[in-house]
């Protein structure tokens, strides 16, 4: 199949936009639980009055201290209450958020308030208004800087209580599906990053299509607690979704303890990116066979149960009654353990970013908890595809949201047409006409394949795939899937353009790794730099290898690899907030151990 619609309609008014969910749920639903803001280790609830107040005192404040509608103000914080807070308040005093990565270097942050010539800047800490000050220099429009470890709330509230509520009104009403919302930095392989213009009726139109499309996510009393980076698009349309259709939410941005956070929170639906689904079910493996020789094996065969049971599911009849037994005895031996570990009360659990693949989707689904799948790029506001309860084909990202349109290109690339499509990149038209046709086409870079159904499979980006010297076209994200399923690896990056055959990087697991050493005999104060050639190091990787090899031709299959002294981190600048691999910056860095495969 070469193209999909979805038959389903989405209808937004042009006058919709993101800041009347607000309101109409404070006038409606004036004592429903909006929120659960963690403070001191307990949650304590804001309704939806409340939170229209504070939005109403913190907008009051930004127009007395002069910003103006259609202002750019920049937003730079963790994921907690305030983002959303000062969001919200941002929009409804007419003005654009421009989200920065709370991660982001001194260059970035400077580019990022130049470029989108903010006015103001909302950080979070210190070390945060550090960085925007040494940038201030190039950024000859930003006045203010208010810090939310200085009470950036209070301060504005303050400045703004002389400010008539009428203001705040008068600027809501300015607003309209064509309003500007956000300007989201995304990168590319060259050049600076371009600010994707994002409108309020982007994210209303792809908020319905989610609604429409998938009603089990908010029926009932639904919860989420948001642990991704809100200046990432995926976290943010899931904010955005949770106001307009009252699902009570929470923030947290301590990911090392999330599990905790889960337990108390007890969502009913979580979102991520594959890697945290990912060191979640290698965390939980390794746990089992650190315990004993007896729980290692009693996971494995649970795992193996999961993975088979979920396919049976596709199958239906005959092969779902023979695992049934097995299934449940499972499910009161591990299942049980993990679906608490996650709260207990998870139903659905969304994942996006780049592919999950089949191998976890089987995995999640067969121990209870359903990952529904999702595709999108900051272009198109994040959810152009996503898989729903009643239609789920594990292996792909789903079918196309409502009112969208999935078209693959002669070349195999993505292409995407819906109300959630970007309107541009802002001051850079020469880069939306390299992706965006003029009868509404968004090329995303991304290449994949529809089934009979409608089905979408990413199976690489255009940009990524490797042309060996024989001129085979290898795409990475297959191997490097399988790699990570062995819980000693950590990352690994498949590499070989224009070489003669594939090979690959691969670091070692931090977590993992003491473990190993202890059950091979090594010296515990040794480090992966000391054993990175050691024999049954290399061999444990040199397995996993092998085992991923099985999915592939000859052709495609890694000769060699080698084992990196660290491993690859978003602090390090190897990784993205959202954990996917930065290639060129890996290849610029590694450049000595990629030359040292092929020597």
């Amino acid at each position: 199949m070469l193209e999909y619609a979805n038959p389903m309609a989405v209808s937004v008014p042009e006058t919709a936009n993101l800041t009347d969910p607000v309101f109409d749920n404070a006038r409606v639903h004036p004592d429903a639980a909006a929120f659960s803001v963690q403070t001191d280790g307990r949650w304590r609830t804001v309704t939806a009055r409340e939170f229209a107040e504070q939005v109403v005192s913190v907008a009051k404040g930004l127009i007395a201290m002069g910003v103006d509608a259609g202002d750019r103000v920049g937003l730079m914080a963790r994921t907690c209450y305030e983002w959303t807070l000062l969001d919200y308040a941002i929009w409804s005093a007419g003005a654009i958020t421009v989200p920065v990565y709370e991660t982001s270097s001194g260059e970035q942050v400077a580019w990022y308030l130049a470029d989108s010539q903010a006015v103001a800047v909302v950080v979070e800490t210190g070390d945060h208004a550090t960085i925007v000050e040494a940038a201030q220099p190039s950024c000859p429009a930003l006045r203010h800087v208010w810090r939310i470890d200085s009470d950036a709330v209070g301060t504005l509230t303050g400045a703004g209580r002389d400010v008539p509520d009428g203001a705040v009104a008068e600027r809501r009403a300015t607003l309209s599906g064509s309003t500007v919302a956000t300007l989201i930095y995304t990168s590319g392989t060259t050049g600076h990053p371009k600010g994707c213009e994002l409108t309020h009726g982007n994210f209303r139109f792809d908020i319905e299509a989610v609604a429409v499309g998938a009603p089990q996510l908010w029926s009932g009393p639904s919860s989420t607690l948001l642990f991704l980076p809100l200046a990432h698009i995926f976290a943010r349309l899931i904010q955005c979704f949770c106001v307009t259709k009252r699902v009570r939410m929470g923030h947290t941005a301590d990911v090392a303890n999330l599990l905790p956070d889960l337990a108390a929170f007890q969502p009913t639906f979580i979102l991520s990116v594959p890697r945290v689904f990912e060191k979640v079910y290698n965390t939980a493996k390794r746990k089992a066979h650190a315990e004993s020789a007896v729980k290692g094996r009693i996971f494995d065969a649970a795992e193996a149960v999961a993975a088979a049971y979920s396919r049976a599911l596709d199958r239906g009849g005959r092969d779902v009654l023979l695992l049934r037994a097995p299934h449940l005895l499972f499910d009161r031996l591990v299942y049980g353990k993990l679906r608490a570990a996650l709260g207990g009360h998870v139903r659905y659990a969304v994942s996006g970013g780049a592919p999950l693949g089949a191998r976890l989707g089987h995995f999640y689904r067969g121990i209870g908890v359903l990952v529904l799948e999702g595709y999108g790029l900051t272009e198109t506001t994040a959810g152009a595809t996503l898989s729903t309860p009643d239609h789920v084909r594990i292996g792909t990202v789903g079918r196309a949201v409502p009112g969208t349109v999935i078209r693959i290109a002669p070349d195999g690339e993505v292409l995407i047409k819906g109300g959630h499509v970007f309107i541009g990149y802002w001051r850079n038209d020469e880069a939306t006409r390299e992706v965006l046709t003029d009868d509404g086409w968004f090329h995303t870079g991304d290449l994949g394949a529809l089934d009979r159904d409608g089905y979408l499979a990413i199976t690489g980006r255009k940009k990524e795939i490797i042309v060996t010297a024989s001129g085979k076209n290898v795409a990475p994200a297959q191997l490097e899937d399988r790699l990570r399923a062995h819980p000693l690896i950590g990352q690994c990056m498949v590499v070989g353009d224009r070489r003669p055959f594939i090979g690959l990087l691969v670091t070692i697991d931090p977590e993992a790794f003491p473990l190993w050493k202890a059950d091979h005999g090594k010296d515990e104060a040794a480090t992966v730099a000391d054993l990175r050639d050691d024999p049954d190091l290399l061999m444990e990787i040199d397995q996993a290898v092998t085992e991923a090899n099985k999915a592939v031709s000859h052709a495609e299959a890694i000769k060699k690899f080698r084992i990196l002294p660290t491993d690859f981190t978003e602090g390090g600048g190897q990784l993205t907030p959202t954990l996917k691999l930065k290639r060129n910056v890996i290849v610029k860095e590694e450049e000595a151990e990629i030359a040292a495969l092929y020597s």
